[in-house]
């Protein structure tokens, strides 16, 4: 380091820690000697010691709050610029100097104005050594430059051909897990506001789920927003859900933008496109909020994951781009609750913490006063109010956002008619009138995708729903339904080694059960699955069942339509949605289900034991689903019902989602929150 050269650092700034007053200078040996002996001795605490050496061997902040403070510069520079009368001097701090030319407006005449509203400027006077026409100005967050940049403009009397972005009302609802009822918490705020007369919108930015739809434009989205639409009473927009991730292996995913697949991504891949995608979903948030009153946003996973939250889109970038307060929900029902509230707090950025508004406890059995203390103490450790305690609200009958529940069997226990216990709209018996129920197993594939298509079964007093897992497990139902797969190659090679394939063929030979593939299930009843361009996985190809004489070979377009088509043997026409690379052929398999167009999705034997279709939500028709049901009683020998015992409609379910909701969160609040 030159001799006259002195560089003096406050670590106190540079690290925000406020009240801790540390720092150093460098420079040549002999002159820090001399200024050694000149300055007063400065105490500084066993803290502030210990702390030091943490500061400076924090790497990854330093590097952080440099890129963040070099792009803001540029962009408010930039800005700068752009307003007639100010020249921008070029620098590499923190900060800026500017000029005032022309106009007759000194920086002093700028200073108190900017002050009126809130902001601050350094000034010079006429004996410094700057002059009067000079101020600077801080780099601070990408919100508050813009609002410098407005007071500028509109202090110096210049019209801006660029407005800055006023949010619309917004509140997002975050989880301290996943699972831990976002989904639900959005979809009865949504339905809530509705009900009061403001016109909003679901919103998620970023959705991992292999459980996805099919928009009447043919754009795919997560389940979770399409359920939220409905209960804003909208058409599913892809906009609500711009981003959505379907995990095809442990390390990988098909990444789908605005509704379209744009590839597959292993993680580092896609670590490294999130800035594109986030834009898109910054421009679908902004397109959304200027068509409706209010926004609710939903996040995903926790927004105390360490590992994530430098490259986060969903969470706390997001809450900040909408200006949204967020509210984060626990499940009480888990236990641990308080402290997850406690210690997400504790792992969030300073800036984050500005966000939390407050907490909501889930599923919570008893008396909400027993929990009085534990409320206080969350107040006292996080300096927010639980703003809500939602009971544990059994068979919503809504459909699961993810397989969460899936995979952790939490459903496994739900019989006929769709309680747990077997019972059916208080019936002592849960069955039909008769007390007969036919038994319908679903196959848990390693990948299943799409497994709400089953859902619609639990309406039903006659049918008791089973999820195998084993080849132990199926017995001898009377169908057994392949549901859908992102990985249909590994989940196909996986029916054979975990057996349940040879089990499958053996209830295939006696012909007492029928079995049904939907999407990916009817390309495994086929001969053999074939993906030459690695869609899905590594494997050129798998073996199927050979229970169709057909065969699917995975195409590079992805085939994404919602479609009517006409069931051969009932008649009836069904409506559904396709999404599926997959272009099944068939030799000798009879088509039972045809589009308008002539295109054959559904095939079968010639007896219809054995059946499969590329329609998904075939049974949510209500009178399809019990002609299917009837069919397998009568195989039973038992007389059909004739008529559906019960309608699938989640709209009754939403309102009294919504009922309850509003009765245990303070709804006086939410609206307050969301800055109306």
């Amino acid at each position: 380091m030159p001799k006259n050269v002195l560089v003096v650092r406050s670590l106190t700034k540079f690290y925000a820690i406020p009240g801790l007053r540390l720092g150093y200078a460098a420079g040549d040996a002999e002159a820090i000697a001399r200024i050694r002996v000149q300055i007063p001795t400065w105490s500084v605490n066993v803290l502030v010691q210990e702390l030091g050496p943490a500061l400076l061997a924090d790497d990854r902040y330093a590097q952080r709050t440099i890129a963040l403070v070099s792009t803001e510069r540029q962009r408010l520079a930039g800005e700068l610029t752009r307003l007639p009368g100010l020249r921008v001097y070029p620098g590499e701090a923190n900060y800026l100097l500017v000029r005032v030319d022309g106009g007759g407006v000194r920086a002093a005449d700028l200073a108190p104005r900017l002050l009126g509203e809130g902001i601050a400027i350094r000034t010079f006077a006429a004996d410094e050594y700057l002059d009067e026409r000079y101020f600077r100005v801080a780099v601070r967050t990408a919100e508050e430059n813009q609002r410098l940049v407005a007071a500028l403009a509109a202090a110096l009397g210049v019209r801006r051909t660029t407005t800055v972005r006023k949010p619309r009302p917004a509140l997002m609802i975050q989880g301290t897990s996943s699972n831990a009822g976002k989904s639900v918490l959005v979809a009865a705020l949504c339905r809530i506001l509705f009900q009061d007369g403001v016109r909003v919108a679901p919103f998620k930015s970023q959705n991992m789920s292999l459980n996805s739809f099919v928009t009447r434009d043919g754009g795919e989205m997560g389940r979770a927003q399409v359920v939220q639409a409905q209960a804003c009473r909208l058409e599913p927009d892809v906009r609500m859900n711009p981003i959505l991730l379907k995990p095809n292996s442990d390390t990988g995913c098909q990444v789908i933008v605005r509704g379209r697949p744009v590839g597959n991504m292993r993680v580092g891949e896609y670590v490294r496109y999130k800035p594109q995608a986030f834009e898109a979903a910054k421009a679908c948030y902004d397109s959304l909020a200027a068509e409706f009153d209010a926004v609710l946003l939903e996040g995903a996973g926790s927004p105390g994951e360490v590992n994530l939250k430098s490259h986060d889109i969903v969470n706390m970038r997001m809450a900040e781009y909408a200006g949204a307060a967020v509210l984060i929900v626990g499940d009480i029902d888990r236990g641990g609750v308080f402290a997850s509230f406690v210690g997400t707090m504790e792992v969030l950025a300073p800036w984050e913490r500005r966000l939390v508004a407050g907490w909501i406890v889930n599923r919570f059995r008893g008396d909400a006063s027993l929990l009085d203390d534990a409320l206080a103490y969350t107040l006292a450790h996080t300096g927010q109010p639980v703003r809500g305690v939602v009971p544990y609200l059994p068979n919503l009958n809504l459909p699961e956002e993810d397989s969460v529940a899936f995979k952790s069997g939490e459903l496994d226990r739900v019989g006929a008619g769709g309680n747990a216990d077997g019972n059916a709209d208080g019936n002592a018996d849960g069955n039909a009138d008769d007390g007969r129920a036919v038994e319908i197993a679903v196959i848990d594939l390693p990948h299943i995708s799409n497994f709400t298509d089953f859902d619609p079964f639990r309406v039903e007093r006659d049918v008791r729903l089973r999820i195998v897992r084993s080849a132990a497990e199926l017995q001898q139902p009377d169908a057994v339904i392949l549901p859908g797969s992102k990985n249909t190659l590994a989940d196909s090679d996986y029916l054979r080694h975990s057996g349940l394939a040879e089990r499958i063929a053996r209830l295939a030979a006696r012909a007492r059960t029928e079995i049904v593939g939907l999407c990916a299930g009817l390309q495994m009843l086929g001969r053999e699955i074939c993906d030459p361009q690695g869609l899905e996985s590594a494997a050129l190809r798998s073996a199927g069942l050979g229970l169709l004489d057909a065969q699917t070979v995975l195409a590079a377009d992805k085939t994404l339509v919602r479609t009517t088509a006409r069931h051969a043997a009932s008649g009836l026409d069904v409506t559904g949605y396709e999404i599926h690379h997959g272009r099944t052929s068939a030799e000798r398999a009879r088509p039972i289900l045809t589009r308008p167009d002539g295109e054959v999705v559904g095939l079968a034997t010639d007896d219809e034991r054995i059946w499969g279709t590329y329609l998904h939500g075939i049974f949510d028709h209500d009178a399809f689903r019990r002609w299917f049901v009837d069919r397998l009683r009568s195989r039973r020998g038992w007389p059909p019902l004739g008529r559906a015992s019960g309608c699938y409609d989640i709209e009754p379910a939403l309102d009294r989602l919504a009922d309850a909701v509003r009765q245990s969160v303070r709804m006086d609040d939410i609206y307050r929150l969301m800055r109306w």
